[in-house]
């Protein structure tokens, strides 16, 4: 890859596959705003790279470490649900060294988000065998008490851009198919999303490369 060039799923895969070590896993991170696009790309990643080199990966989101909702309004933070506090940081730090660690074939458990519950659930998704793991999440590059040990545990780091104007166009869709009113919505993209979308903005400078979607290929903006 090279800064300016588009690429596709396919020579995204291939730059993952040539980087798997042997013996062990290889974790790596998409990060990025909300509704950049990371869950999309690391399932289709991850799909890639098992069929076309033999490597079985999985996607290993960060959404499945948020609080639950009953946590949360214990804590009269519901509101403030997706703000960095509103995760387990330590138990999502604390099973990437599993997925890091763990003997290949060693079994360990990782949890998924319900958008229609609007909570995790535990030990959806299972590792066992697979090769690589796509971590996928906002925070993977924040630099605050607890997240900034997730970025050590990562092998390499890509850092999905996307402009405002697409960010709350997916965040709209998102929230009214999510049941919430037109006027719930606007508040939640105003006082939550795009706060934490100018608060991991800020991180990009710490990924090894940053892309930005273009018509289902992806641009090369930035490399270290």
């Amino acid at each position: 890859m090279r800064v300016g060039s588009e690429v596709s799923v396919a020579e995204l895969a291939a730059w993952v596959a040539c980087r798997v070590p042997a013996g062990r896993r290889y974790l790596l991170g998409i990060a990025g705003p909300p509704a950049a696009g990371k869950t999309t790309l690391a399932q289709n990643l991850a799909v890639a790279i098992t069929s076309a080199y033999g490597l079985p990966a999985e996607t290993a989101p960060m959404d499945g470490f948020h609080k639950t909702s009953a946590e949360l309004d214990t804590l009269g933070a519901r509101h403030r649900k997706g703000r960095p506090d509103t995760f387990e940081v330590t138990g999502f730090v604390e099973r990437l060294n599993l997925l890091r660690e763990a003997p290949l074939g060693q079994y360990v458990p990782w949890p998924s988000y319900d958008r229609e519950l609007h909570d995790p659930v535990p030990d959806a998704i299972g590792f066992t065998q697979q090769r690589v793991a796509v971590v996928e999440g906002n925070y993977l590059l924040l630099e605050q008490p607890g997240w900034a040990e997730v970025r050590s545990r990562l092998d390499e780091v890509w850092y999905l851009d996307a402009e405002d104007r697409v960010i709350i166009r997916r965040l709209t869709e998102r929230h009214l198919r999510g049941g919430k009113s037109a006027e719930q919505t606007r508040t939640m993209i105003a006082d939550s999303d795009l706060p934490n979308a100018r608060l991991i903005t800020n991180t990009r400078d710490r990924a090894d490369t940053m892309l930005r979607e273009t018509a289902g290929n992806y641009l090369v903006c930035g490399m270290r």
